[in-house]
C-alpha cells in the first residue's frame, strides 16, 4: 500500500508540472513598427487602448536608413522585453517584422496593411505585382524617398481629418530608397502565426496584394474598409485585432 501511494504521489506531481507546462505563456508585450512615410506616433492610439488592457506596449522608431538597420532596431526593443512578445508591422514595417519576427521571444506577428515578403523579395518586387494607385512616391538627390505632402492625404490617410493628415506628411520620416530594393531574408511568417489587416480602400499598397500576401503566409486575415492608416482611424478595430491575436498565443 505504502508503495502504491507514492507511486501514486509521484504520478500526481508528473502529471501537475506536465499540465501547468503545457499552459502557454501568457503575450503581455506588443512592440509596434511603423512603416514608410510616417513615424512611430500614429500608433498612439492603438497604444493607449492596449495599455488600459493590461499590455506592455513599445514603439519602434527606426531610422529607416536601411532594411538591415531598421530589423537591428527593432530587435534592440524586443531584447527590452520580458518574457515573450506579438510583433506588428504597418506597412513597410511588414519588411521588418518577418526578419526581427525570427527572435526566439517573438510568438506571432500581425500585418496591418503590411507587406509580407518571401524570401528573396523586395518591397518594389512586390509591390509591382499588384502596382497601387498612388504615384507619388518621390525620391531626394540623395536617394531618399518621400510622399508628395499634396497627395498625402488622398494617398495615404484619406480617412483621417485633412488638418491630421497635413501634419503626417510634413512630419513624415523619410526612407532610404536602397531599403525598398534589399531582398527579405526568411521570414518569420513561415514557423509563427500570422495575422493580417487588409485595408480596402488603401492607396499606398494594393489591396488585392495585401490580400494574396496574407493567404500565402495563411494568415488569419481581417478586412476593414478604411485608408492605408487604417491603424490611426480606426485603432479600436486594429488594437482589437492585436488584443485576439495575443489571447490567442497564450492559450
Amino acid at each position: 500500500m505504502f508503495k502504491k501511494s507514492l507511486t501514486s504521489l509521484a504520478l500526481s506531481l508528473f502529471l501537475s508540472t506536465f499540465a501547468q507546462a503545457s499552459v502557454a505563456e501568457p503575450v503581455k508585450n506588443v512592440v509596434l513598427v511603423h512603416g514608410a512615410f510616417a513615424d512611430g506616433s500614429g500608433w498612439l492610439p492603438v497604444a493607449r487602448i492596449l495599455g488600459k488592457e493590461g499590455y506592455n506596449v513599445s514603439v519602434v522608431q527606426e531610422p529607416e536608413t536601411s532594411l538591415a538597420d531598421d530589423v537591428a532596431a527593432t530587435r534592440r526593443v524586443l531584447a527590452l522585453q520580458k518574457g515573450k512578445t506579438l510583433l506588428v508591422g504597418h506597412s513597410y514595417g511588414g519588411m521588418i517584422i518577418s526578419e526581427a519576427g525570427n527572435d526566439p521571444s517573438v510568438a506571432g506577428l500581425v500585418y496591418v496593411a503590411a507587406f509580407q515578403p518571401e524570401k528573396g523579395e523586395s518591397l518594389l518586387t512586390l509591390a509591382g505585382k499588384n502596382p497601387p494607385a498612388s504615384k507619388a512616391i518621390t525620391e531626394t538627390t540623395d536617394h531618399y524617398l518621400y510622399l508628395k505632402p499634396e497627395n498625402f492625404h488622398a494617398d495615404f490617410a484619406a480617412d483621417l481629418p485633412a488638418k491630421e493628415a497635413d501634419f503626417m506628411a510634413r512630419s513624415q520620416v523619410m526612407t532610404a530608397a536602397a531599403a525598398f530594393n534589399t531582398p527579405a531574408g526568411a521570414p518569420a511568417w513561415k514557423s509563427k502565426p500570422s495575422w493580417a489587416v487588409v485595408s480596402t480602400e488603401d492607396r499606398a499598397i494594393n489591396p488585392e496584394l495585401e490580400r494574396f500576401m496574407a493567404q500565402r503566409a495563411h494568415s488569419t486575415v481581417t478586412e476593414l474598409k478604411g485608408s492605408h492608416a487604417i491603424y490611426a482611424s480606426q485603432p479600436e478595430k486594429v488594437a482589437a485585432l492585436i488584443e485576439k491575436a495575443a489571447k490567442s498565443l497564450s492559450q
